[in-house]
Formats: structure tokens, sequence, C-alpha cells
């Protein structure tokens, strides 16, 4: 191996006292969640591990410092900006399953962004996928802990070593894990996956253009000699501003992956870390074969007792609830699996403000994460002290408890104690439809293929919900806020507290005026009566919301149907795409949106289309009828230009707050 390469700095900084966003020090993450950005990982409290990922299969993991660094200089003769030299130390520890083979591994990273749309897990890591692995639009630098082997032929074999990766998964360099012994060129090989704490040392050198990679049990000093020595220019794969972290991935092989201490500077050497204060990393599982025989047959005969055990008690159980069974609700049977308060508590951290993910109407929603099974849910808690909390909680069991499509959240199942509702689905990594749509970090933007695949993924479970089950359920609250986005980037509409069902070829009975402004079909506001032909029109606006990235309604007294039917008056229907797409599009996709957001939030019911007819004209089956009588046929509007009122209800309008009163009427943006 090469002798040491020297690190040259333009700019040396203090580790103690630090200019703002150039450098930070993590000795523990004890209380350090507003410093960091989280996804999938999260802190031990008081301990101060930052775990990454657990032993669930197909987990990804993310921690990544809050505030993005800027990593351009302009030192040289000519003037032109060149990456920044950093350098990073961080410790690890990686504990894999009782008696088994553990995985992925984790990576150090620099990205634009702190999102990774559609990234996979196992072998990518949580940031790329095989569609765009190696894509120099991905601008991410990465320095891969790799535990297991196989990237390039899918066969997983054991794998211990680092790689420095540009863009993907396919390293510029790597070697077996191993260190310096005594400053000589003789290396130690060790284990990653020891369980034992790990130190790694990461430099770039931005005059020379080399990267350094030093690594060693946190027992030993800094080896002299570096692990990795690569040669290469960041200027090119780095962007000015961006966010450093980890990101960590589990496969069908799992392991759990712990940060204990990290610390980062630009132009200047990592702050050292205090070994005294780190947390100590978590104890290996021992393997069953190293117990002793004796000790293994007491555990047989015990486990054998319990067993038997059990079932009298699962017995015992299944004849109470058999007795009982004819004095459960109706919502009770639609969806059986009622949770244990105590582990819906303890899987949101007591319903810890960290762990919210999203206010509605009647509630709040929180990730979680089930101790039992390690897997994520998403716990919805319910307002009870009104009565329409009650109606919304019981209307989501039954609207949802046998529903299953793979455009639909999934209810995994209920729990109720005193004040507490509380609601549980399957957890949607990306978040909803509406923060991806108006994201604030400028470097994320859904791309059209994406918006199109989502647009006909609600289009799909809205036909479900319409034609395709048993009963016709009306969503009547369908909107971007309500629409999550899975991990492969597909729609997932949920929210059904507001949804009523009824018999095929009957009309629903429901007369109060429910749903979120901009959304609301005119019909709707004078009869209160809501139909399939009023979820049409909510996915109309939907349509034009994804197409031209505005709001339904803005402060300035913005009406989007409005200005999307002037557009398509003057003949420049185009000019409502969303600025941000940059005019990377299908053109004919995109006019066809367009049109048929028009067509969906014609001011007559009986002249839109059923969302059957929808899914004709979004997958080219049918042609989108000649829009050159529309407004002759049934009179654009989008009915909430003028107060109405009948016997029931009276509702109005206020042009300069944007705001509808009704007694059932609601907004959530």
């Amino acid at each position: 191996m090469a002798a040491a390469t020297s690190l040259v700095f333009l700019l040396l900084l203090s580790p103690v006292v630090a200019a703002a966003n150039t450098n930070f020090t993590f000795n523990g993450f004890s209380n350090s969640e507003k410093n960091l950005t989280l996804e999938g990982a999260y802190i031990i409290n008081p301990t101060g591990l930052l775990r990454l990922t657990d032993k669930s299969p197909n987990f990804i993991g993310h921690a990544f410092y809050h505030q993005p660094f800027q990593m351009f200089d302009k030192t040289n003769s000519s003037n032109q900006p060149k990456a920044s030299s950093f350098s990073t130390s961080f410790v690890f520890a990686i504990n894999q399953p009782r008696g088994g083979h553990g995985g992925y591994g984790l990576a150090f990273t620099l990205a634009p962004s702190t999102k990774f749309p559609g990234a996979e897990a196992g072998h990518f890591f949580g940031l790329v996928n095989k569609s765009n692995d190696g894509e120099s639009s991905n601008h991410i630098f990465a320095v891969e802990i790799d535990t297991v082997n196989g990237y390039k032929d899918n066969i997983d074999t054991e794998g211990n070593h680092i790689g420095i990766n540009v863009n993907g998964l396919d390293s510029i360099a790597s070697k077996p894990v191993a260190y310096s012994k005594n400053g000589t060129d003789a290396m130690e090989e060790f284990s990653l996956k020891s369980g034992n704490a790990i130190r790694v040392w990461i430099e770039y050198d931005g005059a020379k253009k080399v990267v350094n990679v030093t690594v060693a049990p946190l027992s030993k000093e800094k080896p002299a000699i570096p692990l990795l020595v690569c040669s290469i220019d960041l200027t090119p794969v780095l962007k000015r501003s961006m966010y450093v972290g980890f990101s960590a991935s589990t496969g069908e092989k799992a392991s759990s992956h712990y940060i204990l201490g990290w610390s980062f500077a630009v132009n200047g050497v990592a702050p050292p870390l205090n070994v005294s204060q780190l947390p100590k990393p978590p104890p290996m599982e021992k393997n069953s074969s190293s117990l002793k025989p004796i000790i293994k047959a007491l555990i047989g005969a015990l486990s054998g007792l319990a067993f038997i055990l059990l079932l009298i008690f699962s017995c015992f159980r299944l004849y109470n609830r058999y007795r009982k069974f004819e004095s459960l609700e109706d919502w009770e049977l639609d969806c059986p699996h009622r949770f244990r308060y105590n582990d819906l508590h303890k899987a949101t951290k007591g319903f810890k403000e960290s762990e919210m993910i999203g206010v509605g109407g009647f509630g709040t929603v929180y990730k979680g994460m089930l101790s039992a099974s390690g897997n994520k849910v998403a716990v919805k808690r319910i307002v009870r002290s009104s009565i329409q909390g009650m109606r919304e909680f019981a209307a989501e069991i039954e609207s949802l408890g046998r529903l299953r499509h793979k455009n639909l959240v999934n209810l995994q199942g209920w729990c109720k104690k005193k004040n507490d509702l509380l609601l549980v689905y399957d957890y949607i990594p990306n978040g909803s439809l509406d923060s991806l749509l108006f994201n604030p970090e400028e470097n994320f933007v859904l791309d059209w293929d994406q918006r199109f695949n989502i647009i006909k993924g609600i289009a799909a479970g809205l036909l479900y919900l319409h034609e395709e089950w048993e009963q016709v359920v009306i969503h009547r609250d369908v909107k971007t806020s309500n629409v999550l986005i899975d991990a492969d980037m597909n729609a997932r509409l949920g929210d059904f507290g507001l949804a009523r069902l009824c018999d095929h070829g009957q009309m629903s009975h429901t007369t109060n005026v429910v749903g979120t402004i901009g959304y609301i079909a005119p019909e709707l506001v004078r009869t209160g009566q809501a139909s399939t032909s009023s979820d049409v029109y909510a996915y109309g606006v939907l349509l034009l919301e994804v197409a031209s990235g505005r709001r339904p309604i803005g402060s300035d007294q913005f009406f989007l149907v409005d200005w999307v039917i002037e557009c398509y008056q003057l003949s420049k229907i185009l000019d409502a795409v969303d600025p941000k797409l940059d005019s990377v599009h299908v053109v004919e996709e995109v006019e066809l949106v367009l049109k048929l957001g028009l067509l969906c939030t014609l001011h007559r019911p009986d002249a839109r289309p059923t969302m059957r007819q929808v899914t004709r004209y979004l997958n080219r089956d049918d042609p989108v009828p000649d829009t050159s009588d529309w407004g002759s046929m049934s009179g654009f509007s989008s009915g909430f230009l003028e107060p109405i009122s009948n016997s029931s209800i009276t509702t109005s309008y206020n042009l300069s707050s944007g705001v509808m009163t009704s007694s059932s009427l609601h907004s959530d943006r």
C-alpha cells in the first residue's frame, strides 16, 4: 500500500469554536432530534444511540444533518468553482440476528436532498434503484460499509468490505475491512458484524482531488496508513449545496445498524470525538448453539409447557369471544383486529410530537414501530370529544375494514380506550402527494412520469370504490393531502373518515356538506347529497392541481378551475403546465390530463365521466370527447362564486379570506 497521504486544507477550523455551518460534533445523540432529519431511523434515549435500521426485512433508514453545507470554493487561477475539502469521523456498530447472517450495511452519504423517492433497500442502501443506479443526475457521493456481496449478480454472499461510490452502488474503489498495524504495510482484517464499535475517518482533499478512507476498531488509535486512497475530482459529482448523513438498509437478511458518534467539517479537520462520552453499542445476541445441553433441554421442556398453557388460554378466549360475537357492532366485525393500547403507545413513543407525520380535520397521525414484529405503522389518533370524531372513527373502519386494493391505504386494525380512538395503517414512506407537489426543497421535483403514474393509480382506486367492490363507497374527501405515495412512487388513497356506503344502483341518503374547500362539487353545496359524481369532481380538481403545480384556491382570489378554463378558452391550455417541470413532459399526456380535469369538473354532474370512463381515457383506450361545445353543454363554473342557501344549510364564500362557512365543512390546508 502507498505511504500515507497528508491532507492539506485551505482553512483549518478549531474544534472548539466553529463558524456557522462549517462543522459539528455529536458525542452521542441524546436530545439531538432537532439537529437531524430522520426517516426510518430514530434516537434511542437516554442512551443516545442513533439506530438507522432494525431487523425488519427490506427496511430503509436515513439520518442527515438538518442543514445543507456549501461544498464549492473559488480558489484556483481561473476562478472556477471546485469541490471543497471535507472530513468526517464517525463510530458505528452492526448487530446481526441470533444465529443467522445479517445485512446489508450502511453508507456515509453526500446528497443534494434528504429524500430519495423510489430508492430500494438491500444492495441499493436506500439511495438509488435499478433504473437510476449510476445516473450522473443523482449527484451522490457515498462510502459504503457493506456486509453482503452480490450487487452485480444478485447472488448474496458474505461481504466485509468498504467501497467508494459515485452516483450509484458500483464502487470505483473497494477493499476488505482492515487496518494498518503499527504504521506498517501489514494489514489486520476484522469483522464489521462483530457488534463492537468501529471508527471510520473519511477525508477529501479538494486541491489534490484525493479521498482517504481509514477504519479501525474503536479501541485502536487512528492508523497511519489509510485503507483506501482514491484519486477523484468530486467537482462534477457534488452540487453547491449538499446534505451529509447516513443511509442504511436491510433485505431478506437484516441487521441493526447504529451510529454512536459523528463529527464533520468543510475545509477543515473534523473535530475529534470524545470516546468516553459515546454510548455503548448494544450487546450481541448469543447464539443458542453455545448453550449447554442441559440448559437447552430445560428450555425445551419449559417451552412445551408454555405452549400447552397458551393453547388452553387461547381456547378460553375464543370461547368467550364466540359468546359475545352477536353483541359486537358492525364496524367491529368489518375490522376485527384490535390492537392493545399499550403496544401503540410504546410504538409511537407515547404519541410524542417528534413522531407526528400529519394533522387532519379530526385527528393526528403518528409514525410508530411495533416492538413485537418490528414493522412500521401509521397510527391515527382521533379526537373523541366530538360526535363527529366518533362517526369518523366508525366510518373509517366500516369503509376500509374489508377494502383491499393496491391503490388504497391498508387499514391493519384499531384500538379504543377511554378518550383515545386509534386507527392503525400501513406506513407509507414518501408522505402525501401534497407534500411532494409543494416540496419547499428546490432540488426535488416530481417528474411528469411519476405524476402521470400517480394520477392513474388514484383513478384505479376510485374505480374500485365506485364500481368494483360489493358496495359503492363515496369517499367525499378526495384531495392531494389524502393521497399517500409508497416506496415505489405509487398512489394510495386514504383517510376514509368522511366516506359513505350505499348499495349499487342506489343513491346516498347523506345530506351534510362535507369536504375540503376547492374540491367540493357545486351540486353538493346546493343539495348536500354526495355521489360518485361529486368524487369525480374532486378528482378533476386534483388532476388540474397535479398538472399545474397550483393549489385549488389561492390567497389572491385565485381559482384553479376558472384559470384553466380561461387558458383553454384562449387556446393556451399548455400555459397551465407546472413551470417546475421545466418543459420535460409528454405534451399529449399533459394536454390529456388538463382537458380531462376540465371534463371532470363540469358544472352538471351528469355531464361528467364515470371513473371507468376516466381510466379508459388515461389508458388511451378511448379518446377524450370533443371539447368544442363543453361550455354550451354544461356551463363551466367552480360553483363557489355566490352565496347559496336552501332550507337545510346556508353556505357562503369569502373571496378575501378564502374561507367557506358551513356546519359540516372543513379545510386542513
